[in-house]
């Protein structure tokens, strides 16, 4: 693709194809996850009917998650990453035509989640792993292109997406399925203009198709391994899954939240996610400065206090205006964390390892989500639909406080030391 503009083009043309690429599928996805809960509220005012959707679609990360982090370390990262959006077309597509045809109910809310969410277990881990190659381990450039990654998944996903796919609903309810099968289309074609392979680790290990060294199942416990014997990473990611766990809870009743609570219809509750991606937004483009000025430890850590405090507010609040000027902190604090974690991240993993430790990583970070989405189900039924805000709101900087001793300023310096040290040679285990 030779059209690529000069100014996408200062991390290299190939980060420029997958920047726009997951801009694209960013986008359809917005129309997507907007339309999905409002297809499934009008199925069924069941808070746990509805959670399960939820669950359903973050079910393939605990399931199938390792393997796809093992398989991508063996396979050309650009051909799974096409392929699989491809196949993503064909899936929505004709889930588009079931809900046309009048044949959506919550089973076939659940199957379709299902299957895009086991995609989406090879297309996420394989570009955080393809990131370094892309751009290489400088800490600089590694978070300049994480945070036009995350801020470009804000304002099409959270932005633009939302209120696109309420409307779009409000229409017709296939009309955000048709827009996001085209999005993986258009993505697919983009990851596939890509130039070459993932090429040769910097860390002694094989390129990527150059041989096979072991079984799968000495490859996923080698990056389990390695996961759990680091103490940085072995702390971030027992918080990561618990902060998720909490998240997700809130996430999965948070349609039935804004039209029951806030009083909100479907173009109203797309307009009320939008909040979060304006913070996002600007969370994207401060979060390498404020990294650089203050350290990410700090930052890590402030920003899950105060995401606390916005959290409960959210689940006081009946005021919908409240409840969007709210959501626009949330979402700068996430980013700001998400920018931060990953670029430090792909500074402490080996290259040989990066798909199997980020797999790892999201076995437990992202395989909380689908019981995290249950327990939202149930607190909602239980108690009320402000529940699962207010125990987020009390749980997520308690447990930020209560890593702080596994992750700091002084344990941070000292892995990212190690790994300068090892870079060199083949990836050992290292223990801090």
């Amino acid at each position: 693709m030779t059209g690529v503009p000069p100014r996408l083009d200062r991390l290299g043309r190939d980060f420029a194809r997958l920047w726009l690429a997951q801009g694209v599928s960013n986008l359809g996805d917005g129309v997507y996850v907007t339309a999905l809960p409002l297809l499934a509220a009008t199925l069924t005012r069941d808070p746990l009917p509805v959670s399960a959707v939820v669950f359903a679609e973050w079910l393939p990360w605990p399931l199938f998650g390792l393997l796809a982090g093992a398989l991508l370390d063996r396979w050309e990262l650009r051909r799974v990453m096409w392929t699989v959006d491809a196949a993503r077309l064909v899936v929505v597509g004709g889930f588009a035509a079931a809900v046309l045809l009048g044949w959506a109910g919550i089973p076939l809310l659940m199957a379709t989640g299902f299957l895009l969410g086991t995609g989406q277990t090879l297309v996420d881990t394989g570009s955080q792993a393809l990131i370094p190659a892309l751009v290489s381990r400088d800490p600089g450039r590694l978070e300049r292109a994480n945070g036009r990654l995350a801020g470009t998944r804000m304002v099409a996903e959270e932005l633009a997406g939302p209120p696109a796919g309420g409307f779009l609903f409000s229409v017709s309810g296939w009309i955000p399925f048709a827009v996001d099968a085209i999005s993986f289309g258009v993505s697919s074609a983009l990851v596939a203009t890509i130039r070459g392979r993932r090429g040769a680790r910097s860390d002694g290990g094989v390129a990527i198709g150059a041989g096979r060294r072991s079984g799968l199942r000495v490859e996923i416990a080698e990056g389990l391994r390695w996961l759990f014997a680091h103490r940085v990473l072995r702390a971030m990611t027992v918080l990561v899954a618990g902060v998720n766990l909490v998240t997700a809870a809130q996430g999965a009743i948070r349609v039935l939240f804004a039209q029951e609570r806030l009083g909100l219809g479907s173009v109203g509750f797309g307009l009320l996610l939008t909040g979060s991606a304006v913070g996002g937004a600007v969370g994207s483009v401060v979060a390498p400065r404020l990294s650089r000025r203050l350290g990410p430890v700090r930052v890590m850590t402030g920003q899950f206090v105060l995401q606390g405090f916005v959290t409960f507010g959210v689940g006081l609040t009946r005021n919908p205006w409240v409840a969007a000027g709210l959501l626009v902190f949330s979402g700068l604090f996430v980013i700001t964390f998400n920018v931060i974690l990953e670029s430090l991240r792909q500074q402490l993993v080996p290259d040989r390892l990066l798909g199997r430790v980020i797999s790892s990583f999201r076995l437990f970070s992202y395989g909380a989500v689908p019981l995290g989405a249950l327990v939202g189900g149930l607190l909602a039924r239980r108690f009320s639909l402000p529940a699962p805000f207010l125990v987020a709101g009390v749980a997520i900087p308690v447990m930020a406080l209560l890593t702080l001793p596994f992750v700091n300023t002084r344990t941070v310096e000292r892995a990212l030391a190690k790994m300068e040290e090892d870079v060199a040679g083949p990836a050992t285990v290292t223990t801090e």
